[in-house]
Parts: C-alpha cells; structure tokens; sequence
C-alpha cells in the first residue's frame, strides 16, 4: 500500500532532487474531449520550484465500480481493472513510475493490476496502477477494456513494450501534496468517495 501523508492542500518543500507544488485546478483543460471532461471533479496542477507547470491530473468524480477482487495487494478491489479513472496533461515532456518520457499531451488514465510476475517482483507494495493512453487512442470515456487492451493501448503513450504508469492506491489521511522519501511527490485526493494517493513526480528505484 502506498505510504500515508499528513498534508496541505498546497505544499511545497525543498530536497535534494528539487521541490514542487500543487495548486487546485477547477476546471479540465480546453483539449479535454467534453465525454472525458464531464466525468472529473476539479484537479490540481504540479508545478515546478521555478513556478513552471509540469502537469495537471484530474479524477474522476464518482468512482467506477464493480465486484470486490480479492486478489493480494489490490488496495482499490471495487474499481475494475480498464475503467476510466481520470486524465493527465503534461505541458512538456513527462515521465512515469518507471522513468519513461511521456510526451507534452493529454492522456486518459485506466486502471489496472501490476502482473505478479519475476520481472515484478518488489516493484511496488500494491498492485494497483494507473495507466496513461493518449486521448487520442482512448476513444470512449464510457468504455471498459480488458487489462490486455489497456496495457497495449498504453504502449502507445510510452513507446516502449511496458506501458507509461502511475502509481495509485488506498490513502488514508488529509488531502494534499507531499515529498515522500527522497524524490517521490504524492497526491493525495479523492476517487469519488475513495481517498487515494497518486505518485506525480517520482521514479521507481
């Protein structure tokens, strides 16, 4: 599960690998498609310590839900796996869980499982992820794809076999942005009803 944060709304905090910040966003972005944009509660941009904009993360405002997984470290079990959770624009070059370059665009966000697998193993303490598709390539905010459409569709964000992915999960706590460790900045923000935790900005070591 993802560490919790005692946190503000607006944070900012300096370290080693630089500081951020986030401020609220009320309404979606203009390149937004009006499906996607009718669906999400008001965001937050991330900005560098210079004041220049690295992204901008909206979820949705009622959570989708399905039956209760029961599978091991899945902290969001009643969220289906391919399900439209939320949209992320990054204003120049991005980059995911995994370090990937994620290129300045608007991409939908779906959630799915991290594979157990060797290649996995100690990756993450949960499994739950979001991954980013371009808008482009989603095509239907009211669609529901298998966790194997969803991977290869984000294959198309990150241009790589491994799709472009955030790491989500459970949170429990105020609501805000903070530094976690020594380069991890986390939103903590609601899903619907369900409190949880987003790693922004942040490889995974």
């Amino acid at each position: 599960m993802i560490k919790k944060f005692p946190c503000l709304l607006v944070f900012t905090c300096g370290g080693l690998f630089g500081q951020y910040k986030a401020a609220p966003v009320a309404q979606p972005a203009a390149e937004i498609p009006a499906g996607y944009a009718s669906e999400l509660a008001p965001g937050f941009q991330v900005s560098d310590a210079s004041g220049k904009a690295y992204c901008e993360i909206w979820l949705r405002k009622t959570a989708p839900a399905g039956d209760k997984a029961t599978e091991d470290s899945v902290t969001l079990p009643t969220v289906p796996q391919g399900s439209f959770i939320g949209v992320i624009r990054f204003d120049g070059d991005g980059f995911d869980r995994r370090g990937q370059k994620v290129k300045a665009g608007v991409y939908v966000l779906r959630y799915a499982w991290m594979p157990i697998s060797g290649d996995h193993l100690g990756a993450a303490p949960q499994r739950d992820f979001a991954l980013m598709i371009p808008v482009a390539d989603d095509g239907d905010p009211k669609a529901s794809f298998s966790a194997k459409d969803t991977i290869e569709k984000s294959r198309k964000a990150s241009g790589t076999p491994h799709p472009a992915i955030l790491s989500i999960g459970s949170a429990i706590g105020d609501l805000g942005f903070a530094k976690d460790g020594d380069h991890d900045w986390v939103l903590t923000t609601k899903l619907g009803d369900q409190a949880v935790s987003v790693i922004v900005v942040g490889k995974a070591e």
